[in-house]
């Protein structure tokens, strides 16, 4: 989570760009692809998964795990409200996993957040 800069574009001029240039118009579909692929697994982790499942899943991307390069270990300050609002669960389990990941060695947080590739086995493990 970061800075964010965003242009209004109106529904017309994006129509007309869409189909006049083609090199964009590719782009937003695979992006609009991309992201519907990531709100159907969000509803499938909301509606199958634990919220500890959940918490590691969103301490994962939050780390970039699985996208191009290596993930970032070291996290931005992300606060216990925060993930619970992402996993859809409250700050104590949020607090009571982020405690029970630091003690298994899944994640260190001093100031910061480290996120170590073992997580996944949080989410892998039945």
């Amino acid at each position: 989570m970061g800075p964010v800069s965003l242009l209004e574009i109106e529904k017309r001029e994006m129509i007309r760009v869409i189909h006049e240039e083609h090199d964009f118009s590719d782009r937003f579909v695979a992006h609009m692809l991309k992201r519907n692929v990531r709100v159907e697994e969000d509803l499938v982790d909301q509606l199958f998964n634990s919220s500890e499942k959940r918490l590691a899943r969103a301490l994962l991307l939050i780390a970039r795990y699985g996208n191009e390069g290596r993930p970032e270990k070291i996290v931005a300050r992300v606060s216990q409200g925060t993930l619970a609002e992402m996993v859809g669960t409250t700050r104590s389990r949020v607090s009571y996993f982020m405690n029970k990941f630091r003690k298994l060695g899944f994640i260190k947080y001093n100031g910061g957040l480290q996120v170590n590739d073992s997580l996944l086995r949080v989410i892998l493990h039945d």
